[in-house]
């Protein structure tokens, strides 16, 4: 991680460790874990952020990367 990387990172929300908890609950990867059901992957996820919030954890989070778009195309023949 570089000092810029650094200087952008803010407190990820509850929501946002919810939602990446739960993911990682139901998915290897990309992969489907057919083992573990949506609601008690999410319910997991609230008690473990409710958990960390009392026990004064803070996670951080960088900003959302940029869309790319075409006229960030190095390889377009507009010369």
């Amino acid at each position: 991680m570089t000092d810029d990387d650094k200087r952008t990172l803010r407190p990820a929300s509850a929501e946002e460790i919810e939602q990446s908890l739960s993911f990682a609950l139901r998915y290897d990867g990309r992969k489907r874990v057919r083992h573990a059901d949506d609601a008690m992957a999410r319910i997991t996820a609230e008690r473990l952020v409710a958990h960390l919030e009392r026990s004064g954890y803070v996670l951080m989070k960088r900003p959302d990367a940029r869309a790319p778009s075409i006229s960030d195309n190095r390889y377009s023949n507009n010369d």
